[in-house]
């Protein structure tokens, strides 16, 4: 999404001082894509390639679009407006290394206030505020020699993904049908940002100051600035307070205050009733009482089942010469110590599917992957050779683990030490991602996460969410229930 390089010269206000006609019969939305790529590349890249996966295209270039268009198509069928929604989309070399990439970003490109049928002195992204007022804002207005200026969303994605320097061996999935395996998948990656640029985003509030933008939209302000029109439906539960009614303060620590923030909109409080119960960790053995843990499935490998046995839980020791606990290749005590059970790794220096993978590799049947910092951890990634479960828990809880773990040996036979076992189960009265009203909760890390903080359902939604900050792999490419509660949220703001 594009938040964190906002760029206020982009910002638009209009006031309205005509008469507008409000009473046009609503019809599903038509959206244009705009190509800014040069010959050669990106959109126009004559790279030969076979078709995959529905996607009949025989050039990169074409395949790309392909997906663009089908993408574009959804959004379409789900959506009203009567004025054409403008994209401007390009391929760009984004940030990346061997091991990490920027997939692409979103975002509306101009914002708007005070125009007919708005709320007052309110901010609204611009596809939503052209549907609103009934007209194109931008039009007549001269582009600033960009070519994009007057667009209502921008895009652009790595044209490097999957590169040797870019993360290497994972590129985008180009096929329509999901099966992207081991890739990323392209389409359910552009249908997450075209979210964020028709409206899921907070978009005129800085999160990490709370700062709103000035109704001039030349500067975020401490006081004085506009509300976007996601703030009425922002509920603090620390706080007691909608985002609405806070002040700079208030709002910067409410974004960083995990599970704390709700989404009040009715749309999306009785889409929430598709959310799973609460998954949770259960560990039992002697030497010490082990309180139940909610955790994250991870994104790769199999899916957590809902009952059952995890395994016994054990420790590693630390490698001479790795990077972070379980980066490297397990030696002859680590593989010992895991081999037919569940080691608990914390989180630091490489990915997760590494680390899950070199467990699997030394004869674990599972992983327990605990963070390395407050808040809740789901862990990203991609691996289709990982065969075994893997969960995330927070920091707190994997020390309480381990702790459990060492407790338990003294309680053993000569044969055995005493050990710690772990199996799943739900918590059926409390709905994964939603507050105890059963209202779904924005991602709100203790740790701020520039352009993902609030803007996201939190980590903690199950089944995963479109809207999510990772992409995960179970996702499909419907955007409301029961699959989704994208569309949902965007009808409370006034889709």
């Amino acid at each position: 999404m594009r938040t964190p390089s906002f760029s206020l010269t982009a910002v638009r206000t209009v006031l309205a001082t005509a008469s507008i006609l409000t009473c046009i019969a609503a019809q599903a939305a038509t959206i244009t894509i705009q190509s800014r790529d040069p010959a050669g590349f990106g959109f126009n890249d004559p790279t030969p390639v076979a078709p995959v996966g529905g996607n009949t295209g025989t050039t990169l270039g074409q395949q790309r679009m392909n997906v663009y268009r089908h993408v574009a198509d959804i959004w379409e069928r789900n959506l009203q407006s009567n004025v054409t929604i403008t994209v401007s989309a390009g391929w760009e070399a984004l940030n990346c290394t061997a091991t990490s990439a920027t997939l692409g970003s979103a975002g509306a490109w101009n914002i708007w206030n005070n125009f007919p049928g708005s709320k007052k002195n309110t901010w609204y992204p611009a596809a939503l505020a052209n549907k609103i007022a009934g007209v194109n804002l931008t039009a007549g207005i001269p582009d600033d020699g960009s070519g994009y200026s007057n667009v209502d969303i921008k895009t652009q994605f790595n044209v490097n993904l999957g590169q040797p320097n870019c993360l290497a061996g994972s590129s985008f999935y180009l096929g329509l049908d999901g099966n992207a395996g081991g890739q990323v998948n392209f389409a359910a990656t552009l249908l997450h940002e075209l979210g964020h640029g028709l409206g899921f985003s907070v978009v005129s509030v800085q999160t990490s100051t709370g700062f709103r933008i000035n109704a001039e939209g030349s500067a975020y302000v401490s006081e004085g600035g506009l509300p976007s029109v996601w703030e009425e439906f922002m509920y603090d539960n620390t706080a007691r307070k909608r985002w609405l009614n806070m002040t700079s303060a208030e709002r910067r620590v409410s974004a960083i205050n995990p599970l704390g923030l709700a989404w009040t909109g009715a749309n999306s409080v009785a889409g929430a009733s598709i959310l799973r119960g609460t998954p949770l960790l259960k560990s039992a053995g002697p030497g010490s009482t082990i309180p139940t843990m909610e955790f994250n499935a991870s994104s790769f490998g199999p899916a957590a089942p809902t009952s059952g046995k995890l395994g016994v839980l054990t420790t590693l020791a630390p490698q001479a010469g790795e990077i972070g606990p379980g980066c490297s290749p397990f030696d002859a005590a680590n593989t010992a110590a895991v081999r037919g059970k569940v080691p608990i790794i914390n989180r630091g220096a490489c990915a997760f599917a590494v680390k899950v993978k070199n467990a699997q590799n030394a004869g674990a049947i599972g992983v327990v992957l605990a963070n390395n910092a407050p808040g809740a951890l789901v862990p990203g990634g991609t691996d289709a050779t990982v065969t075994i479960p893997s969960v995330g828990i927070t920091q707190a809880e994997g020390e309480l683990l381990k702790a459990a773990v060492a407790a338990a040996k003294p309680y053993g036979s000569r044969a055995q030490a005493g050990a710690v076992t772990a199996t799943f189960a739900v918590d059926n009265t409390r709905k994964a991602g939603a507050d105890a009203l059963g209202r779904p909760l924005l991602y709100t890390p203790a740790t701020l996460a520039p352009g993902s903080s609030v803007s996201h359902w939190d980590v903690t939604a199950s089944p995963n969410l479109l809207m999510e900050p990772s992409i995960n792999s179970d996702l499909t490419l419907s955007v409301s229930p029961p699959q989704d509660l994208t569309l949902p949220l965007l009808k409370d703001i006034g889709w």
